[in-house]
Order: structure tokens, then C-alpha cells, then sequence
């Protein structure tokens, strides 16, 4: 792969393979995933998706016995180097799960946790961070009168978007989301969705998701998995309505699942 295209914002895997003790998890995994655009990974469980999107974040190595070889160039940079900086790497990264884990604190202290993290200790500027980012969450109307009360006192959708909120205000060049509305109801779900489509202007997006029609509803770009391989990957348009592999077409239309 050119090295001028990851460095441009893309991430760039190359030759990447995970291996569980035995089990071959990913099998020799090449792309470029698109710099500004939601990429949706899509296919049956078990085929590796989320296992490639814990490799974006190298949270696969908290998993024991795992091994990993190959590239995963984020701006160029391979973030499986044996000098690079993990905790660095993870900044870069803003991670939604499928339940949202807001920490044991106040709505207020979950926010301003990375940032105090990095540094910022005035209160001033603590306060204009909270609050920016609680707007930027869609979240701040709903708890700009208790930003001190506990979070875990939020409905599963407040918290889930007090978890983008919290991921954003470390200033990440890049959100991923493990299928991070499974959890939500319809309205919490469109929410979320919605902050996606209007955050890809400012970063990357990376979504695992096993719901169909939120693919179809967001994704700029598919990439199909399966077996721990990658089947297909292009724009989104291309890969659901005229896939070239049967599986994948077999998967789009419900015959694998």
C-alpha cells in the first residue's frame, strides 16, 4: 500500500492476522478504510468483526493468549510497532460499546475526566468543556440542571450519549462504535445515528454493526466479513445493492446470519 494514502488520515491494515492461542481470528487482513467517512463492518457473528476493530484501539492485547501480526498504520504510523505509544494510540481513539459504562461518578466528572487526565485542571475551562461536549453529544438540555448527580442515574440511551461525550472530550481523531446502539430503543438508537452521520465531517468513523438497515442508513462505506476474513469492502451502495461475492449477497439477504 502506498504510504503517502496512510498518511492521509486513512487506516491502512496490512497482512494483519489474530490468532486465539489456536483459533485463526483474522486472516491475512488488507484495506484502507476511508479518512471522514462512516465504514460499517457487517456480517455473521463469529466472523471477526469486532475482533478487527479491537485491533484499531489495541485493546486485543488485553485479551490472553492472543498473537498478532502484520500492519495497522493510523497516519502512517504502525501501531503494532513494538516502540509505539499505546496510550497515545487510545487517545486518537473514542470507543462506544454495546452497553454503555459510564464511570462511577458525576454526569460532570465523566466528562471531564480525560481532559483532567491530559492536564486541565482550571475550572473554568473544565466547565466550557463539559458543556461543549455535552452539546456536541445531543445531551446537555437533558442534565444542565444535575451535572453533579451520578450518572449511573441516566436512561441506557443518557448514558450511552454521556459515553460519546466523554469519548470526545480527549479529542480523538477517530470514534469506533461495537455495535454501540444494540442496547438503546429506537429513539436512543437514531440519536446516536445521527451523531454519527454529523460527526463524520469532523472524524473517522469505524461502527461494527449486525443491524442491517443501519448500514444501509449511514454507512459511506461496507466491508464484509467472514470467517475471519474480509469477502468484500467498497462504497456502501456498491456492496448492497450489487455485491460481486455470493456470501456476501447471501448475508444481505438473510440466507447467512
Amino acid at each position: 500500500m502506498a504510504t503517502d494514502i496512510c498518511s492521509e488520515g486513512n487506516i491502512c491494515v496490512e497482512d494483519l492476522n489474530v490468532y486465539y492461542g489456536d483459533r485463526h481470528a483474522l486472516k491475512n487482513i488488507n484495506i484502507i478504510l476511508p479518512a471522514k467517512k462512516i465504514t460499517a463492518i457487517i456480517g455473521p457473528s463469529g466472523c471477526g468483526k469486532t475482533t478487527l476493530l479491537k485491533c484499531f484501539n489495541r485493546l486485543i492485547d488485553s485479551i490472553d493468549g492472543t498473537r498478532v501480526t502484520g500492519k495497522v498504520l493510523v497516519n502512517g504510523e504502525n501501531i503494532f510497532d513494538p516502540d509505539a505509544d499505546v496510550i497515545n494510540i487510545r487517545k486518537k481513539m473514542g470507543l462506544l460499546s454495546q452497553r454503555p459504562y459510564p464511570l462511577p461518578m458525576s454526569i460532570y466528572d465523566n466528562v471531564a475526566y480525560g481532559p483532567r487526565i491530559h492536564g486541565i485542571r482550571k475550572k473554568s475551562e473544565l466547565d466550557q468543556l463539559v458543556e461543549y461536549y455535552l452539546k456536541e453529544a445531543s445531551l446537555w438540555d437533558e442534565v444542565k440542571d444535575r451535572l453533579h448527580a451520578p450518572a449511573s442515574g441516566l436512561s441506557i440511551g443518557q448514558q450511552q450519549r454521556l459515553c460519546l461525550a466523554r469519548g470526545l472530550a480527549v479529542k480523538p481523531e477517530i470514534i469506533l462504535g461495537d455495535e454501540p446502539t444494540s442496547a438503546l430503543d429506537p429513539i436512543s438508537s437514531a440519536n446516536i445515528e445521527e451523531k454519527f452521520v454529523e460527526f463524520k465531517e469532523k472524524y473517522t468513523i469505524i461502527l461494527v454493526t449486525h443491524i442491517l438497515r443501519q448500514a444501509t442508513r449511514i454507512a459511506d462505506y461496507i466491508i464484509f466479513m467472514y470467517l475471519g476474513e474480509i469477502i468484500e469492502h467498497g462504497p456502501a451502495y456498491q456492496i448492497l445493492e450489487n455485491p460481486k461475492d455470493e456470501r456476501t449477497a447471501d448475508y444481505i439477504n438473510g440466507i447467512i446470519s
